[in-house]
């Protein structure tokens, strides 16, 4: 339902939103921190003039953490109860950014509800639990939405437009590096959740970031056609939040290429046990016989045919620096939150008809080369990616 308030010169809009794992960092400080600066702004403007309005019922498993979020950001409704959320009609919208191990459940309760859907990633564990989400939200007639955050960041944006406006020439190769050094709980807590390395409650490295790398790669450069990765554990065992030693059952690296349409080559190494010397923890490089380009989340360099230097060492005999031959692009505007722009989508969709590409389908995508991947690296082959 979204309810409209006549104003003198426009129309608010309201629209109910359920925001289910609110507590956790990513919805919070995200999520939710973005779509709070909406309507500050006094909400999303619409294509007829109004404005529409988000309305949250947050919900968690911690009243004491639902309580905090509340006082923090102003929020007053919030629950424990999901079974109560979902039977509200007020709120037409189901976002879930809980544990990815619960996900699958989750979401197959709100489309019964009938609620639409956009979800954090992966939507499922497995390609055909992903799947059995995309025939009942087809089946119940509900809209449906998997986020796809990295997209909008301003570095991989451009990188995006560069290769729409044929930059690169013929595309050969595609680099991604990203990780960083995880303490194990020892010395240092642990950046991340324990459930991140557990697989009964969805963690796995694979799981967690290929479903990044499949929507970026085949939303800047092409469709993956084959994927042939290598997984390991290295660090076994690790200490939880409340100073338990567990074993790790996941893998903390992945290492895999990937061939595109095309041609291309897409080499992609993930870690939780790198230590980071480059611009940022996630670095694209896409290579082309025109020229080549390097984007972090943030910004992006380029380098042309005709600017490519040959190296070797400078007049004074000192070795040249390879970076200083890149220029780097500049980025109009402010710099959005990406969580935020793929709301903004969303809610046209579910508002007034606009069109949205990243569907539970492409969700199921995602989940897709994650399991591939896993199976590339127990047969210790390439395997072929088949349409879904």
């Amino acid at each position: 339902m979204i309810e409209t308030k006549k104003g003198q010169n426009l129309a608010e809009e309201r629209i109910g939103i359920i925001f289910h794992g609110a507590t956790g960092s990513l919805a919070r400080r995200q999520h939710l921190g973005g779509l709070l600066a909406l309507c500050r702004e006094g909400g999303l403007p619409l294509s007829n003039g109004d404005r529409l309005m988000p309305d949250f019922l947050l919900v968690g498993r911690s009243e004491q953490r639902l309580s905090e979020l509340g006082a923090e950001t102003g929020l007053t409704r919030w629950t424990t109860d999901l079974d109560t959320a979902l039977r509200s009609p007020e709120y037409t919208v189901f976002f879930d950014a809980a544990a990815t191990g619960q996900r699958r459940e989750v979401l197959t309760r709100a489309i019964a509800a009938g609620k639409h859907i956009y979800t954090e990633k992966p939507i499922a564990g497995s390609v055909e639990d992903a799947m059995r989400l995309v025939s009942a939200a087809r089946k119940a007639g509900v809209l449906h939405g998997a986020v796809q955050d990295k997209l909008f960041l301003p570095g991989f944006g451009k990188l995006r437009e560069l290769a729409r406006d044929r930059f690169f020439g013929d595309i050969l190769e595609v680099r991604i590096e990203m990780g960083q050094w995880v303490f194990d709980g020892t010395d240092q807590p642990a950046q991340r959740a324990s459930w991140n390395y557990r697989k009964k409650d969805g963690g796995g490295l694979m799981l967690d970031m290929f479903p990044h790398w499949r929507y970026m790669i085949e939303g800047i450069v092409g469709p993956i056609r084959s994927i042939n990765a290598t997984c390991r554990t290295h660090v076994p065992r690790r200490i939880d939040e409340d100073g338990v030693p567990y074993d790790v059952d996941v893998e903390d690296s992945v290492f895999a290429r990937m061939e595109i349409e095309g041609g291309a080559i897409a080499s992609v190494n993930c870690s939780w046990c790198t230590r980071v010397r480059r611009d940022a923890t996630i670095q694209m490089q896409i290579d082309g016989t025109k020229g080549s380009a390097v984007a972090t989340p943030s910004a992006c360099f380029v380098q042309t045919d005709t600017s490519t230097p040959r190296l070797g060492r400078s007049s004074d005999g000192a070795p040249k620096n390879p970076r200083d031959d890149w220029e780097e692009l500049p980025i109009e505007g402010e710099p959005a939150n990406s969580y935020r722009r793929g709301w903004e989508l969303f809610l046209k969709h579910v508002a007034e008809g606009a069109d949205f590409a990243p569907t539970l389908l492409e969700g199921a995508k995602d989940v897709q080369l994650a399991e591939l991947g896993y199976r590339s690296n127990i047969e210790r082959r390439w395997i072929d990616v088949p349409p879904l």
